[in-house]
């Protein structure tokens, strides 16, 4: 009888938005070369606050990483996040995912933010 192995690979997360372009792309990658992924829609299935510290955890710019600065929509908040606790800047991601970058693709220990085609396959290997 033969034992099913089982991957070493730990699973990839990839947090996504069907009408962003770079997720398109991303998505399109991961399938011409046969990753398994979850797929999480990031306005339907946001990340919670606990997932979002653990993304955090894995930036090596902090919150400014997976913080889309330059949406129209953190443009509209006319707010200082220098002036938000970390928690509350990690509230506000959660109940508004519009202001994540995206896409984001996890394994649990490593993150990549954006369509990055060379990180992609590092991830991988």
């Amino acid at each position: 009888m033969a034992v099913a192995q089982q991957s070493s690979k730990p699973k990839l997360t990839f947090f996504t938005y069907p009408s962003c372009t770079s997720c398109r792309k991303a998505k399109a990658w991961l399938s011409e070369n046969g990753v398994k992924y979850e797929e999480r829609h990031l306005f339907k299935n946001p990340p919670s606050v606990e997932e979002l510290m653990e993304i955090a955890k894995m930036t090596t710019n902090g919150l400014d990483e997976i913080l889309s600065t330059r949406s129209q929509k953190f443009k509209d908040l006319d707010i200082d996040i220098n002036e938000l606790t970390v928690s509350e800047l990690l509230e506000m991601l959660s109940d508004d995912p519009r202001l994540l970058k995206r896409p984001i693709l996890t394994d649990g220990q490593r993150l990549i933010v954006g369509y990055n085609q060379s990180a992609m396959k590092n991830l991988l290997s």
